[in-house]
């Protein structure tokens, strides 16, 4: 039984906790009998766990759950301490998450992606924070204005004191009991939670939706306190929420979560830079924490190995583990854990054992911490001819978007590079070691035009190696585009998939709705996509079927629907295809939206949770999630077959052209040319 995420509950005379990673149990610590408060059904443990919180009155869970078959949408619910039904407070397709108590139990925050900007890939969506007033009373004190809120704070005042008057002469001269009294700590008051209408006690508090990262309440109720990035960096917000005042604290405070000690004295922002704020507000005080442990390195891989062993077997997507026997597997490679002294060997073990399994999307990594005195070798985003017989670099491309392109750079194709910070190149030189650490850094750089003998010299900033892979990125999509245009004489656009996300359905949006709107088809390229989640997205922009004309006094101007693609297109694949664009190519051709040109793709149409150990350096997949066909069997390890099987021969490859893409053109334009007749 696996047993994580304790929690006490506010008297600390119960425990709960999460067992097997779905259900949600309590234990009395007096008794040490547990109960069930959740069935599991409505969790589906991809994460490995539960998001729960008790009530202040210790009588409730608050707890995000997928409460309608909607996963990996998650709803916000409620269940009685004791077990039982959970009560489906949110009840949307959004993302409704991390429930949070405030107001003494009266009111849940939580945060929701229902009003922010829409991810096309299922992740990155903008959040808001929201309120669950969880009874009507609660709902009305906070609509009340400032003026309103004092007078109830002041009659309020006046009937608990006068209750306490009246407690005290009830308890008059019955000394024995008031020390008792004093002894025991008084029980928190019990919660009042109306559910008739709650959709309507649901409140945004944010005004502006951004990428959250906390929240929190002050003692009040009536500051919101929360961290969002609006810019591309994490700020501290406060937010008054009568006035509607919203200002910013705090620039720069990074990540982490906001929480409040007993009290509700200081907050604290926990995580990368630990902090407190006295009252939530203010300049805050930086806590340092430093500490000094003894290590037991083989000790620690002995339990990282024990924790795969387990994650796996109770995670993995299918139960029968795709037939291998993980009990059996355990056993043959542990015995090489007594020769294993680093972790680099430690995960490529892992990712042998994993291996077994069969399946993608799992393996073992390992990082090395890298700093900035780590050897880099930057690039000068040249094409160079490498076996020239010239001294120096011959010069073959200047590639489009690279230090030397641009307007005050002289530098073309023929030119030699003779000199790098004054570093000479010869014949055999080898360079690489001027260009180390250098991007971004003002490098001098000698230049020699053998056509002309003309000789100068320009300062230039190198670049990274993951920068000239983008250029060249562009570079070969430029030139899939042209050749496209070329080969169906203008009549097919051309859009790349880089990766199943959003910014790449945004620029292939951006193209076929807009410079290729006109053409009669597309070809889509998925080669070398290494997935995400985005076959739900593809499928509906490429499903269109016209159905109306908009016409403005005998001009039609637009066709309907206008924001899918009614027209014919294409798709090709190919062996690096993995991940989604195994399930993308799938579902496109399933669905019968067009033909697969290319080679056959791997079925590795899994989901994963990649789990990062005790050692952070390390980390390990579990493909929690399979696709299940309407027959029963799964995507994973079904190969994909292209309707038209085109290889790209290297001969031809290295003379520049594609013959994966030139069949997907003349396959698209015959049909195109058919569905004329």
């Amino acid at each position: 039984i696996d047993r994580t995420a304790p929690k006490f509950s506010p008297d600390g005379k119960e425990l709960a906790f999460v067992e097997n990673r779905d259900r949600l149990m309590v234990m009395d610590m007096a008794s040490g009998k547990v109960r069930q408060i959740t069935t599991g059904e409505q969790h589906y443990s991809t994460t490995g766990s539960m998001d729960y919180h008790w009530s202040p009155d210790g009588k409730w869970f608050a707890l995000a759950y997928t409460g309608n078959q909607h996963d990996p949408y998650s709803d916000i619910g409620i269940v009685s301490a004791e077990g039982g039904k959970i009560h489906n407070l949110t009840n949307t397709g959004y993302f409704d998450e991390s429930p949070e108590w405030v107001l003494d139990g009266n009111a849940l925050l939580f945060s929701t992606d229902r009003y922010g900007m829409r991810s096309h890939a299922s992740w990155g969506s903008e959040y808001d924070v929201m309120i669950i007033y969880l009874n009507r009373e609660a709902y009305e004190v906070a609509q009340m204005s400032k003026e309103e809120y004092e007078i109830y704070k002041e009659a309020k005042k006046k009937a608990e004191e006068a209750e306490k008057k009246a407690e005290a002469e009830k308890k008059e001269g019955k000394d024995d009991e008031k020390k008792a009294d004093k002894a025991e700590k008084p029980a928190a008051k019990p919660i009042v939670i109306e559910l008739e209408n709650i959709e309507d006690r649901i409140v945004r508090l944010t005004p502006n939706s951004g990428a959250l990262s906390s929240y929190t309440l002050n003692k009040e109720g009536d500051k919101l306190y929360y961290i969002i990035s609006y810019e591309g960096r994490n700020d501290m917000w406060e937010m008054d929420l009568r006035s509607r005042e919203n200002k910013a604290t705090q620039r720069g405070v990074g990540g982490g979560s906001l929480a409040w000690d007993k009290k509700m004295e200081n907050m604290f922002l926990l995580g990368g830079q630990m902090k407190k704020f006295k009252g939530g507000a203010g300049n805050p005080t930086p806590i340092t924490v430093r500490a000094d442990m003894m290590l037991d390195s083989k000790a620690e891989r002995d339990y990282m190995f024990d924790r795969v062993y387990r994650q796996e077997k109770a995670r993995f997507y299918h139960k029968d583990m795709h037939g291998v026997d993980w009990d059996a597997m355990r056993d043959n490679y542990q015995r090489f854990l007594p020769h294993i002294d680093n972790n680099y060997d430690f995960a490529e073990m892992l990712s042998e054992w994993l291996g077994e399994l069969n399946v993608s999307h799992t393996g073992g990594r390992y990082t090395h911490p890298t700093t900035t005195s780590d050897d880099q070798t930057a690039d000068l985003g040249l094409l160079l001819d490498l076996n020239s017989d010239v001294d120096g670099l011959l010069v073959e491309e200047v590639v489009a978007g690279g230090p030397f392109d641009k307007a005050s750079s002289k530098v073309k194709a023929g030119d030699v590079i003779e000199s790098i910070d004054g570093v000479k190149i010869g014949r055999n030189t080898d360079f690489y070691p001027a260009l180390n650490r250098r991007q971004g850094k003002r490098t001098l750089v000698t230049v020699y035009r053998p056509s002309t003998k003309e000789r100068w010299e320009e300062v230039i900033l190198p670049i990274t190696q993951s920068r000239l892979t983008q250029l060249l990125y562009k570079r070969w999509v430029k030139q899939r585009a042209a050749d496209v245009e070329r080969l169906s004489g203008g009549r097919l656009g051309y859009v790349h998939i880089e990766s199943m996300a959003d910014g790449s359905f945004r620029t292939m949006y951006a193209d076929i709705l807009g410079k290729y709107n006109h053409c009669e088809g597309i070809v889509i390229d998925t080669r070398f996509n290494g997935g995400g989640r985005m076959h739900e997205d593809i499928e509906i922009l490429f499903s269109g079927e016209k159905y109306l004309t908009q016409v403005v006094r005998g001009k039609e101007a637009c066709d309907m629907p206008s924001r899918r693609w009614n027209k014919a297109s294409i798709m090709i694949t190919g062996e690096a295809n993995y991940s989604n664009a195994h399930g993308t190519p799938w579902v496109y051709k399933y669905k019968g939206i067009g033909k697969i040109v290319g080679m056959p793709v791997p079925g590795t149409m899994t989901s994963v949770s990649w789990e990062r150990l005790q050692d952070p350096s390390l980390v390990f997949g579990i493909p929690v999630v399979g696709y299940r066909k309407a027959d029963g069997t799964y995507l994973e390890n079904d190969q994909l077959e292209p309707d038209v099987k085109v290889a790209n021969s290297p001969e031809v490859v290295i003379t520049g052209r594609d013959e994966q893409l030139e069949a997907a053109v003349k396959t698209l334009l015959e049909q195109i040319d058919a569905e004329k007749k």
